[in-house]
């Protein structure tokens, strides 16, 4: 299993690689063909038994972990899969140079989100997310636009910002953990659980809160997400998908391993209250923001934040149930959002507009799209029989069995809230009319099959954990449960 974890990350690594130096149609194949094997191998190590452990002194995987490698490894997969299509129509002297400086860019913002979860030293947790900021901000400024620009210069300072305060959290557990392992030791997850309870917890909880606030900004909590909805609009839509789906989870994956911590060294109460804060400020703030979007991608944007914030509940809530639903809702949100960003994306190169007005008629130009961002849009609502219906499901029930009336009220309330507005724009633009300036210039039918294929894998997650979750994955999901909530 150790070979298999380090394929994980040498794959993507391999696929930049030779972005450099193969024929334009071999890069996007190729491309292609490692990510999917990158996730083949991410499949195996996630349902290993027992799971891999002290690799090389440095990697190391447990069942939290897994969640959030597996939705990482099945976004990056599907994303190269939709770059394919998405990429097809660049043509001219600048395109062969452009699509070489994408397909690396994206394979080395794979390989450090692969990396994410497979670390256990949280020093180098930080360095892993980091360098997801810089390739990912480059990803957004891609485009060379104004627009494409200015929000990666945003993202790309209001994100380091964050991290430094997020530094300040690692630094801040690090120095507690000397009150009880010396002056030098190896800050890793599982060496500082094994001692939580030993632990300063005043320290402990400030280090939270730094780090809630830091890796908080990369997860788009509110206040700190004013870079999320530019960064998400402006970049390419397998991009988006990305950032959304998996570079978002991650950055909560990191403020869940503090909140463990905390919660073992302080009790469960001041890290609930941190969490709980964070989630409902991002809930409430997103779900008004959705209604009064004009730009789909924007929207779909603020239906990122709503998520995080959800996740945030959750976490606050506690109670295994609500737990439970966490994680397997990292996976369906993951699936639902790539799902509707990369619809969105084929909408985006058959319109040429990001403005919902100017949007109408897909079902009829585009019989697979159609469908599939109608199902998407339904899927990050929380309709039946997708994914995400479960997870709220669970998470809200959880919340209401564990005592926290208010807060699960809320969740309800806000998240119809959210519904509305998502639904409201996507059913106008699949089934309302073509705007006639654009009618005369859209013939029916589809941008790429590669993109089809892309939203259909999709499909089959969002659908398929919505009906049935595999029994080797709700034993994942309840390790996970029982990690987070091990207070």
């Amino acid at each position: 299993m150790a070979t298999v974890l380090i394929l994980v990350l040498a794959l993507p690594i391999l696929a930049a690689l030779v972005s450099l130096v193969l024929p334009r149609r071999l890069v996007e194949l190729l491309g292609a063909a490692l990510a999917v094997l990158a996730f083949l191998c991410v499949l195996t190590v996630c349902f290993a038994e027992p799971l891999p452990s002290d690799v090389s002194g440095m990697l190391r995987l447990d069942a939290m972990g897994a969640i959030f490698l597996l939705t990482v490894g099945l976004l990056y997969a599907i994303a190269a899969i939709f770059s394919v299509g998405y990429m097809a129509g660049e043509s001219g002297p600048h395109a062969l140079p452009y699509i070489r400086r994408y397909y690396v860019l994206l394979h080395l913002f794979g390989f450090t989100m692969l990396l994410v979860p497979l670390v256990d030293n949280l020093a180098i947790l930080w360095i892993a997310i980091e360098l997801t900021t810089i390739s990912s901000a480059l990803l957004v400024a891609i485009e060379d636009t104004d627009l494409a620009l200015e929000a990666a210069w945003k993202y790309a300072l209001i994100a380091s910002a964050g991290l430094a305060l997020a530094l300040n959290g690692v630094i801040i557990l690090y120095a507690a953990g000397t009150s009880v392992l010396g002056e030098t030791y190896e800050p890793n997850w599982t060496t500082l659980m094994a001692v939580a309870p030993k632990l300063p917890p005043g320290l402990v909880v400030l280090s939270l809160l730094f780090a809630a606030a830091g890796f908080g900004t990369k997860a788009g909590l509110v206040p700190m997400h004013t870079w999320l909805p530019d960064a998400h609009s402006e970049a390419p839509s397998a991009v988006s998908g990305m950032l959304s789906g998996a570079l978002l989870a991650n950055a909560m994956y990191a403020v869940f391993r503090f909140a463990t911590i905390a919660a073992r060294a302080a009790g469960p109460q001041a890290t609930q209250r941190v969490l709980l804060i964070f989630g409902i400020l991002s809930l409430l703030t997103a779900a008004f923001f959705v209604l009064r979007q004009g730009d789909y991608k924007r929207l779909l944007a603020y239906s990122s934040i709503e998520h995080m914030g959800i996740l945030a509940l959750a976490a606050a809530f506690g109670t295994p149930l609500a737990l439970y639903g966490l994680f397997m809702h990292v996976i369906n949100h993951g699936a639902a959002k790539s799902l509707v960003f990369f619809g969105s994306g084929s909408v985006l190169r058959k319109y040429g507009t990001k403005e919902i007005e100017k949007v109408g008629g897909i079902m009829n130009v585009m019989p697979w799209t159609g469908p599939a961002l109608l199902a998407g849009a339904f899927a990050i609502s929380g309709l039946p029989p997708f994914g995400i219906f479960r997870s709220e499901l669970l998470m809200v029930a959880g919340g209401f069995t564990g005592g926290n009336f208010a807060a699960a009220a809320f969740f309800l309330i806000f998240v119809n809230v959210a519904f509305l507005g998502i639904v409201w724009a996507f059913t106008r633009m699949i089934y309302g009319p073509r705007v006639s300036s654009a009618s005369a210039a859209l013939v029916p039918g589809e941008v790429s099959p590669w993109i089809v294929t892309a939203l259909l894998l999709d499909l089959v997650v969002v659908v398929g954990i919505g009906l049935y979750v595999p029994t080797p994955l709700s034993h994942l999901l309840t390790q996970a449960a029982t990690i987070l909530g091990s207070y």
